[in-house]
């Protein structure tokens, strides 16, 4: 919670300086000067709220929405000793990350994959493929485990949560002053909002949106450095390079997992060229390639 707290006390402080930026860099006279009557306070409140809500309902409902997108079944009461043992290895990781122990649960899909999910590192889920667990050595699949761990212990769900709610603000934000130019500058609408306000704020979040996903993106693959080199901290880095290798072996299996979860699996599929920027993971081979310059 107190996490949340000071990211949202950071974000709130980025909002007002911004506000007060413009003002010093003369904006509020240059849209008056254009017949533009719009309070930037008053906007950038609206567009924070508006913003941040969508990605902290998100981030709250995240485990049931995974748990149902996926089919992921909760080990409660342990019916073999392959659950047994993903329990155990669990709950040994988490003691070592200073975590509480998250519920562990399997998702029915062919391809090796994992995630973990969680409003609070104290409250997550971490799943895993059944693919992984039929095809992955136990050393392989304990350092998956851990690199999900290490995501959870590094609070990476909370942290994008929020940095997509900044990300909403300033689209929103943006959009509206764009299309208040639009609209009264160029259209000369004087009462209300023309046609021109909502076309041009509409085109102007399409726009800014693509280029938020390019920073929220940006960030994603940031934090999967940061949990593989927890989960080589956790489960040793050989084991946790195995894993990555053993995942670039299968990327000719296609994977299919929820858009809203893609960005917490650990294989998060293949693009190329500009469609790179929008990768929620880096390629296996750099991942694996910095794992190795750490044991240089």
């Amino acid at each position: 919670m107190m996490r949340i707290l000071l990211f949202l006390a950071t974000n709130l402080a980025v909002i007002l300086i911004a506000s007060i930026t413009l003002s010093l860099l003369g904006f509020n006279g240059f849209m008056a000067a254009n017949g533009i009557d719009l309070d930037l306070q008053q906007l950038l409140v609206f567009c924070g709220v508006f913003g941040f809500a969508g990605s902290l309902f998100s981030l709250f409902i995240s485990k049931w929405m995974a748990k149902m997108s996926t089919g992921t079944q909760v080990i409660t009461q342990p019916r073999t000793r392959h659950e047994q043992w993903l329990l155990q290895t669990v709950q040994e990781l988490s003691r070592e990350a200073g975590i509480k122990m998250p519920e562990v649960g399997i998702f029915p899909a062919y391809e090796a994959n994992a995630f973990a999910t969680g409003w609070n590192k104290n409250d997550a889920l971490v799943a895993v493929s059944q693919g992984l667990l039929e095809r992955f050595s136990p050393d392989e699949v304990r350092a998956v485990l851990a690199h999900e761990i290490g995501h959870v212990a590094n609070g990476d769900m909370v942290t994008l949560a929020l940095v997509q709610g900044v990300v909403n603000t300033f689209v929103m934000f943006f959009a509206r002053i764009f299309g208040n130019f639009i609209d009264k500058a160029v259209f000369k609408t004087e009462e209300g909002h023309g046609p021109a306000f909502y076309i041009a704020t509409i085109v102007a979040e399409l726009v800014l949106g693509i280029l938020a996903t390019i920073i929220v993106m940006w960030f994603s693959r940031y934090r999967e450095f940061r949990a593989d080199a927890a989960g080589a901290d956790l489960a040793g880095t050989g084991a946790m390079i195995n894993a990555l290798q053993r995942l670039r072996a299968e990327q000719g299996v296609p994977v299919h997992m929820p858009d809203s979860l893609t960005a917490f699996g650990i294989n998060g599929g293949l693009k190329q060229g500009l469609m790179s920027l929008f990768m929620s993971h880096p390629p296996l081979e750099v991942r694996i390639e910095a794992l190795r310059r750490r044991m240089a």
